[in-house]
């Protein structure tokens, strides 16, 4: 059936659409958008749409798309208008129209006779729904990570121990034994316990992504976005900054306007890579065993409203001030899981963290070990240049509750997060040697964790991607927030 006619009238290219089949009439509209052809879109049965009980906010999408909308009756007084094109950037056109009509179409109270995909958008992207269903998602899958990935952690943790008992009972005293069992499968081991977690973590984020139901996520944050001039685009590579900072930076490239993809890209640092997930999962399961999945939550909601506070407040500065505009986030349509696909996400994201394990925490492990060793000639902790290093940094890090292995730790991190997790299992021994921590510094600890530094590689994207000036930025500002915000926390909750 043909939902929609075009035809040339005044040298301007006219579309009307069927206001009954709106969303494969428009489909067409947005392949001349693609095409950067302008047209004016005249709606045709408009009365029969509002019998409906369907109410069309055509303004509003007439912004939205950036072509002249208006309906069949009003032809002379749309076209008596100033012809007006905005070019949109459209990678789906299916997705485009979707996304649009999701913010500018009220459906009639009764959507029996919807598609049922139309009928669970409507659940999934309501307003008032929607943010409750996603904490649920998130709940439920942060509740798998702990409860399945649990058992696994503890053989690998159970492994690591009967291993290191043995070096120790088979190898000759000396550095060299020392290095391999206090250095390398101590601390390479640690950060390889929770490799079960980060499987399970990431099989239920390819679910969600690979579905379709993280385009919804992104629809949800779409209004978030718009009040600080941005668009539900911007969300996109944010979210993609759960798994990396990096590639996340990187895919904000599709964002056309370069004042928005730089505040995009500066937004994202606040995301909780999978490089701290090791850090949470440690303290969350030491510290708060009965709220695992709230604190995770918590965790990653921190980070993003703080980063839409940052955008507000960036977005009054003149390096990202100007004019707002609407923006379309598209909805794909739902796809059956291709677990082929799905496994090699999983692969893909499991592999570049076991190399992260075989490279960078491997020296960062041999490094923390060779500063704890000497001068001594042994595991003395209050006598080695690790200490010395530590107990010069402890001053500006004592206000926020933390002592010098604590600080250490940190210093640590800023090649890779994984790192804190490795050099606490040669400082502390795992779990049990985490006695110097309260649940209030821990919390802290992970709230700096969170906001510090991002890692080397993400401010060498940022260098490449943004400048120089904003990579410097980030750094410093980074710094001076996780320090001041994980002051506040500390200091107040001690008084409480």
């Amino acid at each position: 059936m043909k939902y929609t006619t075009e035809y040339i009238q005044n040298g301007r290219l006219i579309q009307e659409v069927d206001a009954l089949h709106l969303e494969q009439g428009l489909v067409r509209t947005a392949q001349l958008i693609q095409e950067q052809k302008p047209v004016v879109v005249l709606l045709t049965h408009y009365d029969d749409l509002l019998r409906t009980q369907h109410i069309l906010d055509y303004s509003l999408l007439s912004e939205l798309m950036g072509v002249r909308i208006g309906l069949v009756e009003d032809k002379d007084a749309v076209l008596a208008m100033p012809e007006w094109f905005r070019p949109v950037r459209i990678d789906s056109c299916e997705g485009f129209v979707h996304g649009a009509l999701a913010e500018t179409l009220r459906h009639a109270p009764n959507d029996t006779g919807h598609p049922l995909w139309e009928r669970v958008d409507k659940v999934l992207t309501n307003r008032w729904l929607g943010f409750p269903i996603l904490l649920v998602v998130l709940y439920v899958v942060f509740t798998l990570t702990f409860s399945l990935g649990a058992y696994p952690q503890e053989w690998i943790a159970d492994a690591v121990s009967l291993l290191c008992t043995w070096l120790t009972s088979v190898l000759p005293e000396g550095w060299l034994t020392s290095m391999l069992v206090d250095g390398i499968v101590q601390g390479v081991g640690t950060v390889l316990s929770f490799l079960p977690n980060i499987v399970i973590l990431f099989f239920c984020l390819s679910i969600m992504e690979d579905t379709g139901y993280m385009a919804r996520a992104s629809f949800l944050m779409d209004k978030v976005m718009h009040m600080v001039g941005l668009h539900g685009r911007s969300f996109i590579p944010m979210l993609m900054g759960f798994g990396c900072n990096v590639p996340a930076i990187m895919a904000a490239r599709t964002i056309e306007n370069r004042k928005d993809r730089t505040l995009t890209m500066l937004m994202i640092p606040f995301m909780s890579c999978s490089a701290r997930i090791p850090v949470y999962m440690l303290f969350v399961s030491a510290f708060f065993p009965g709220n695992k999945a709230l604190m995770m939550i918590a965790m990653y909601a921190i980070g993003v409203v703080l980063s839409i506070l940052f955008a507000v407040l960036m977005k009054h500065t003149p390096a990202f001030r100007q004019e707002k505009r609407d923006y379309v986030s598209e909805l794909p349509e739902y796809k059956r899981l291709d677990w082929r696909k799905t496994g090699m996400h999983i692969w893909e994201r499991v592999w570049d963290y076991l190399q992260k394990i075989g490279t960078v925490i491997l020296w960062a492990s041999v490094i923390i070990w060779a500063l704890t060793y000497f001068p001594t000639g042994s595991m003395d902790l209050e006598h080695s240049y690790l200490a010395s290093i530590g107990q010069f940094v402890e001053p500006v890090m004592r206000p926020l509750g933390f002592d010098w292995k604590m600080a250490v730790c940190l210093l640590t991190g800023l090649p890779a997060k994984e790192a804190i997790v490795s050099t606490m299992g040669i400082l502390y021994h795992g779990e049990a040697g985490l006695f110097a921590f309260t649940p209030l510094t821990a919390f802290t600890f992970m709230l700096f964790v969170l906001l510090y530094f991002p890692c080397i590689a993400t401010i060498a994207t940022l260098h490449r991607e943004a400048g120089r000036k904003w990579a410097w930025f980030t750094v410093f500002h980074s710094l001076a927030l996780a320090w001041l915000l994980s002051f506040l926390v500390y200091q107040i909750g001690s008084l409480l």
